[in-house]
C-alpha cells in the first residue's frame, strides 16, 4: 500500500490521481486531518494527524505500507502567522513519518522547498549546494527536514527522496496559505471577477512550476534507481521563473479586459528573500528531470481548466 499523507493539499490531490491510475484502485491510502467534503474513486480515506507517532506507525502496520509520500505540512505565510504549529507539523512530522519508515522499511518522498535559502543565497541560478540561511519558520522547518532526510539516509540506510519546490500552480486546490499563492489566485480572480489586487510588487520575480510538472518530477525522482541518487538533502528543481506583471500580461493576452493592481503586504518580504532562479542541473543529471511545460502553456492551460471550475 501507497500512503499519502496531507493528501488535501495542493500536491496531493493530483498525486493521488496519478498514483491511482498508475496502480488501479486501493492501492493508494490518501490520508489528512479530516475526511474531505467530496470522496474521489479507486483509493482508501482515512484520518492521521502526522504530529502523533503512535498513529503514524499505526496507520504504517495496518495497512501493510512501503512507501510514503509525506506531504502534510503548514505552508509560508501560515507558518510565520503560527509558528508553533509550523514547527510541530513540519518537523516532528517529519521526524515521526522517518523514524517510523525506517521501523517498517518504507521508501519516502518528501517536499522541501526553496524557502530554505535566505538572503544570503544567491538569487539568480541559485546552486544545488548553497547557504540555507532562511528568514523565516517555515524556510527553518525545510532545512530541518532537509538535514533528517540527509541523517535517516546515511545513519539508518533510509531510501528518503526529496526536491525544493518552486511556487507550485495548480487549479485542483484552492491557495493554501503560501507566498507564492499570488500566482494562483490571479488566476481564479481573473476569470471570476476580471482583477486581482497582488499582494507583491510586479517586478517580483519568482520560480514557478505548473502541478503536473511537480507531479511528474515526484513520480520521476522516486522511479530512479538508488544508486543514482546522490543528492539526500533535497534536490533543486525549476521549470519557469516570471514576475507578477508578466503572469499579469500573460493572463491579458487571454483576457484583455483583466486588471491588476499590486499592494504589497508582509508576504512581500518572505519573496524578496527567495530565489529568483533555480539551477537544478543536477537533478536534470541524476534522473534525467525535465518539466513538460513553459509559461505561455501553462497559463492557457490553467485558464481552460479555471474556466471550467
Amino acid at each position: 500500500m501507497i500512503l499519502i499523507t496531507g493528501a488535501s493539499g495542493q500536491i496531493g490531490i493530483d498525486l493521488a490521481d496519478a498514483l491511482v491510475d498508475r496502480l488501479g484502485d486501493n492501492n493508494v491510502l490518501v490520508t489528512d486531518l479530516r475526511m474531505p467534503e467530496k470522496m474521489r474513486p479507486g483509493r482508501k480515506y482515512d484520518i492521521l494527524d502526522v504530529t502523533f507517532m503512535e498513529s503514524v506507525d499505526r496507520i504504517i502496520r495496518t495497512n501493510e505500507v512501503h512507501t510514503i509520500y509525506h506531504l502534510a505540512g503548514i505552508l509560508s505565510a501560515t507558518g510565520e502567522r503560527h509558528p508553533d504549529l509550523a514547527w510541530s507539523v513540519n518537523v516532528n512530522g517529519v521526524r515521526n513519518v522517518m523514524e517510523a519508515a525506517h521501523n517498517h522499511k518504507c521508501r519516502v518522498f518528501w517536499p522541501s522547498s526553496i524557502a530554505v535559502f535566505g538572503p544570503t543565497t544567491p538569487k539568480m541560478n541559485t546552486p544545488q549546494e548553497t547557504v540555507t540561511e532562511p528568514g523565516t519558520m517555515y524556510g527553518a522547518t525545510k532545512v530541518t527536514g532537509e538535514l533528517l532526510c540527509k541523517f535517516h539516509a546515511s545513519h539508518h540506510n533510509l531510501d528518503v527522496r526529496s526536491v525544493r519546490f518552486p511556487g507550485i500552480i495548480s487549479h485542483s486546490a484552492p491557495p493554501g496559505g503560501g507566498t507564492t499563492d499570488w500566482a494562483v489566485d490571479m488566476f481564479f480572480q481573473a476569470v471570476e471577477t476580471g482583477t486581482y489586487e497582488c499582494f507583491v510588487t510586479e517586478e517580483t520575480r519568482m520560480p514557478m512550476m505548473y502541478m503536473p510538472d511537480a507531479v511528474k518530477s515526484i513520480l520521476d525522482l522516486m522511479d530512479s534507481p538508488k544508486e543514482d541518487i546522490t543528492v539526500r538533502t533535497s534536490y533543486n528543481i525549476a521549470a519557469f521563473s516570471f514576475s507578477a506583471g508578466e503572469l499579469a500580461a500573460a493572463i491579458q493576452r487571454h483576457i484583455p479586459g483583466f486588471v491588476c493592481t499590486y499592494k504589497p503586504d508582509f508576504r512581500q518580504d518572505i519573496a524578496d528573500s527567495w530565489p529568483s532562479s533555480i539551477d537544478d542541473s543536477r537533478a536534470r543529471r541524476d534522473w534525467n528531470w525535465s518539466p513538460d511545460f513553459g509559461l505561455k502553456e501553462m497559463v492557457s492551460d490553467m485558464l481552460k481548466h479555471v474556466r471550467l471550475k
